[in-house]
């Protein structure tokens, strides 16, 4: 599956926390989708994956997120691209 990242954004809160975001699209999908992320110090992730825009297919919605669920290639493909376009510091995970 190919997915193209249109936007991505990081940054940490007044508190220190990790708050991000990124846009995307994936092959076969008509909507773009948006994935926010936020983590207290940059280990444990939680998300939430919503359509960016218009929404689409409530199907290929809830198979994408099953599958952000399962492949952790794709999740940190996505958590990567908002680190490095972040204001976060080193952006490293530890």
């Amino acid at each position: 599956m190919s997915v193209v990242v249109t936007e991505a954004a990081m940054r940490r809160d007044e508190e220190g926390s990790y708050v991000g975001r990124t846009v995307f699209s994936v092959e076969g999908h008509a909507a773009r989708y948006e994935i926010t992320f936020y983590s207290k110090r940059g280990k444990e992730w939680d998300y939430s994956l919503s359509f960016a825009g218009e929404p689409g297919s409530e199907e290929q919605f809830l198979a994408l997120d099953a599958m952000l669920e399962e492949d952790d290639e794709l999740f940190d493909q996505l958590l990567d691209a908002a680190l490095d376009a972040g204001d976060t510091g080193s952006g490293e995970e530890g």
